[in-house]
């Protein structure tokens, strides 16, 4: 008999304002359709549950805590009825300007215990740019609300490289975050992706791209999370490392997976990265389970339609080869600064990373973007910089 799936995300695509760089699939969050995608989100988690015993549960969006308590009580409902409730490891994306005492009380009682709260600046300026509807003094006030309803695990999601950062305001904005006292930060570099409008005004001519201010941005992260407890552990994401809270993952199977990442670090991520097996649930959500990759539409009300006919909304299924598997397996596993251990790449995917990819090991060491050692291949901190890069190099068809 197959061990059930033990990571879980749900893709909640409705934002009460898209932001200016956003090319996640999400939409105007409407009465009608919020309500019917609650109907439909819980028909799927039903239809999943046989196979599914999340140890790892991650909401994104879009803006989950856009629900109202009503609906999340729905949806917390389902998952209780279902045996899904329970994960060592349960996170709930927020955005300052949609968290209240109520919810996050509900949250907090229903066992979600981690919190990501979307950020992006601490600049009155900078968060007007983005498009984003909150206030810096709505972050203050959301970071202490859910402190009051017992979260100790939080993320801090900020940006850099905004068009008009400076290195001042990005220094300001990193000594604010560390001073909120979060267990985690996610950084993330802007991406101008096709169909925003801030890649519209890119090619308009409005801005241009400072790509050395953009490199010492990061190399400030860097420097500056590391003075503050926090460890990286993947290009873009720092966490601390606290032993006394070590206990709060033994219900964890024990897992190599997780043997070398701070006890803080996202255990979900991890298990993208580290190729573990996950249901994606929700309008435009990926899938990963055993070797077959699934996309739901990207079309909340298509994903409704499928959903009250009493089937999943999957627009496609791709089996992959076992070469591609783990090849994307070592190109994603790169992102983190442990990179493989050799052993277990071997273990989860059956190949030798030194034989398949020796010139690709051989170039990027060679170039000191990497390292190679009798039980490990990693990005040096150089190569970190062009993980996306490096990344390609791994991957076959």
């Amino acid at each position: 008999m197959q061990e059930p799936v033990r990571s879980l995300y749900v893709h909640v695509p409705f934002c009460a304002h898209k932001c200016e760089y956003c090319a996640f699939y999400s939409g105007p969050a409407k009465g009608d359709l919020i309500q019917r995608y609650v109907g439909a989100i819980c028909r799927e988690l039903e239809l999943v549950s046989p196979d599914l015993k999340p140890q790892t549960i991650f909401f994104g969006g879009g803006t989950p805590s856009l629900l109202t308590l009503k609906q999340w009580e729905q949806v917390l409902e389902t998952m209780r009825r279902s045996g899904l409730t329970g994960a060592s490891e349960w996170t709930v994306e927020c955005n300052p300007a949609t968290v209240s005492a109520d919810k996050a009380a509900l949250l907090r009682s229903a066992g979600v215990n981690r919190i990501s709260m979307g950020v992006q600046s601490l600049d009155e300026g900078l968060l007007d740019r983005l498009g984003r509807v909150h206030s810096r003094d709505m972050v203050f006030r959301s970071y202490d609300i859910l402190r009051q309803a017992g979260f100790d695990n939080v993320n801090i999601d900020l940006m850099f490289a905004i068009p008009g950062q400076t290195m001042e305001i990005w220094k300001k904005t990193l000594a604010e975050a560390a001073a909120l006292g979060s267990e985690h930060l996610s950084c993330y570099e802007v991406i101008y992706e096709d169909d925003t409008p801030l890649y519209e005004q890119l090619k308009a001519g409005k801005f241009d791209i400072d790509a050395d201010l953009a490199a010492a941005m990061y190399e400030e992260l860097i420097d500056y999370a590391g003075s503050q407890g926090f460890h990286q552990y993947e290009v873009a994401n720092f966490a601390r490392n606290l032993p006394e809270r070590a206990s709060a993952h033994s219900a964890f199977p024990p897992d190599e997976m997780f043997a070398d990442v701070p006890t803080q670090a996202c255990r979900q991520n991890v298990t993208y990265w580290r190729s573990g097996d996950s249901y994606g649930l929700g309008p435009s959500a990926t899938g990963y389970v055993r070797g077959v990759r699934t996309k739901n539409w990207s079309n909340t009300q298509l994903y409704c339609e499928e959903l009250e006919k009493g089937k999943r909304a999957i627009e496609s299924t791709e089996a992959l080869r076992q070469l591609a598997r783990a090849g994307e397996a070592a190109a994603f596993g790169l992102r983190m600064n442990a990179g493989w251990p050799l052993a277990l790449f071997q273990q989860r995917t059956s190949f030798d990373l030194t034989e398949e990819w020796r010139e690709d090991i051989a170039q990027l060491v060679g170039l000191g973007y990497a390292e190679l050692t009798a039980d490990r291949f990693k990005l040096t901190r150089q190569g970190l910089r062009y993980a996306d890069w490096a990344a390609e190099l791994f991957l076959r068809p």
